[in-house]
């Protein structure tokens, strides 16, 4: 099932710019000023759109365009619905179908709502990855999404709760969706949505949100470490006895950090961190929020060194010296075997991947890569001041699409030994590394089998798996320049 993960964009403001402007605006608002009132509709599709304007359907990137649709024969007691074809996995126009409805024109106020409702059906029964509001493809600053949405063949009534009505005065972002054929054998189906609006049901209760799934979480990092608050949910009482649990954007959320010089988090749950020790806790609405995060920074984070490879010859996947191709994610937090948190960061100014709890951990590239022409993949990783008692991982590159291929399994660490998989036995020489100190960068070249060798095809790559082998004592780690090369 195909999710979209979108991060939230950061404000930069230009102190010159800016003092210019204040300088010219020092007078107070006239008591005679009336601001535009903006719409306080909920409806946003009953037989027809509603309010939203003449381009409102956005879809999002590898989604098939003309996956939407009104479809007038089906409806909830209505004449019409919104129809929503989900393609197969192999359709050459967009193997998934996802979009945001933004309202084409002013926002909305819903700050007498209390939830977004909709009736939905499906023709079999299916999970819908994730559903919510709040996309505008701007900041997103109040996105709200529930995942795993399970629909029958049959229509039913669905509520996502608005975590706090009072922040949406102003919101373009009636209506977004990401569904894709996972739980369907790759295969197309369709499902459809009806009587969607925001509403006020008055028995939406005990709110209970949480910053870090509600864990009490102890983080050691170096200073100038830039971090987020993850983790970020709250659940309601629906009123039927039910809970509903959504993920919630950090602008819903108050921050607070026991020691700002240490800690100092925005309202986009970016954290600056310098030397010291500070507690990150939230609230949101007024109610405490369960989980929080302390983080001890102490000495300054030595950055990997630059890689000198001719950019000609050089495929990047992460790195701050070439352009990197696309990619959906660098954890795919994938359930329930993988312990695995974390990812990119910003350390210094410069991106690097960070992992702790380490035990496997997947990159999914966004387009399948050819690496026919690669004679390496190169990557730099950074062990703990404290080195494990023994290191031993093993890097994976498969093809899952249209079938779990393995092209090439490495070991790195660890002694020279073999392994069968459906390539036969290989004896890995190569990529032997040994971490003599702690706390400094090694640079890992793997030399890339031909295909002679493995009789595997390898034009379309589109993951980069890293594994701990189980005697392994690395728990944290931290990743930076994983390219592809050629010599």
């Amino acid at each position: 099932m195909k999710n979209i993960k979108f991060m939230y964009s950061k404000i930069i403001l230009l102190s010159g710019l800016l003092l210019v402007v204040m300088m010219s605006c020092e007078r107070d608002i006239s008591d005679q000023v009336e601001f535009a009132h903006l719409a306080k509709s909920g409806e946003i599709f009953t037989d027809n759109p509603i309010g939203l304007g003449s381009d409102f359907y956005f879809p999002y990137l590898g989604s098939k365009a003309e996956a939407w649709s009104v479809d007038n024969s089906q409806g909830y007691e209505s004449a019409a619905s919104m129809r929503f074809d989900v393609p197969n996995e192999n359709d050459p126009e967009g193997n998934y179908a996802g979009a945001i409805f933004r309202v084409d024109g002013p926002g909305r106020d819903l700050t007498e709502f209390d939830a977004l409702t909709f009736w939905a059906k499906a023709t079999q029964g299916v999970t819908i990855g994730e559903v919510g509001f709040g996309q505008d493809f701007g900041l997103n600053k109040y996105q709200v999404n529930e995942t795993n949405l399970s629909l029958s063949t049959n229509w039913q009534k669905y509520v996502i709760p608005i975590p706090n009505p009072a922040k949406l005065f102003d919101e373009r972002g009636m209506f977004w969706y990401s569904a894709g054929t996972q739980n369907t054998g790759g295969n197309a189906y369709s499902f459809w949505i009806d009587d969607l609006k925001f509403e006020k049901l008055g028995t939406i209760g005990q709110p209970r949100p949480a910053i870090l799934n509600g864990e009490d979480v102890v983080q050691d990092v170096f200073a100038g470490v830039s971090l987020e608050v993850t983790g970020l949910t709250q659940t309601f009482n629906l009123g039927s006895g039910l809970d509903k649990t959504i993920n919630v954007a950090p602008s819903y959320f108050d921050f607070s950090s026991s020691v700002p010089s240490t800690a100092l988090v925005n309202e986009f749950g970016n954290i600056n961190v310098s030397s010291g020790s500070a507690v990150i806790t939230a609230s949101l609405g007024g109610v405490e929020a369960d989980g929080s995060l302390t983080i001890n920074a102490a000495g300054q984070f030595e950055l990997a060194p630059a890689p000198t490879t001719d950019p000609s010859n050089v495929i990047s996947v992460f790195s701050d010296t070439y352009d990197n191709i696309p990619v959906d994610y660098f954890n795919g937090y994938w359930q329930p075997y993988q312990t695995t948190l974390g990812g990119e960061i910003v350390i210094n100014g410069e991106n690097v991947i960070k992992y702790s709890e380490f035990n496997f951990v997947g990159t999914k590239l966004t387009t399948p890569l050819d690496i026919s022409e690669m004679t390496h993949l190169s990557i730099d990783i950074l062990m703990p001041v404290v080195l494990p008692t023994d290191i031993d991982m093993l890097i994976v590159l498969k093809n899952e699409n249209p079938a779990e291929t393995t092209l090439q399994q490495q070991r790195i660490g660890g002694q020279t030994y073999q392994w069968s998989d459906q390539t036969g036995d290989i004896n890995d020489t190569d990529a032997n590394a040994t971490f003599e100190v702690g706390g400094v960068w090694k640079t890992i070249k793997i030399p890339l089998r031909p295909t002679s060798e493995t009789g595997l095809d390898k034009t379309g790559v589109n993951l980069i798996i890293i594994e701990r082998i189980k005697s392994s004592n690395v728990t944290d780690l931290h990743i930076d320049n994983m390219y592809f090369f050629k010599e």
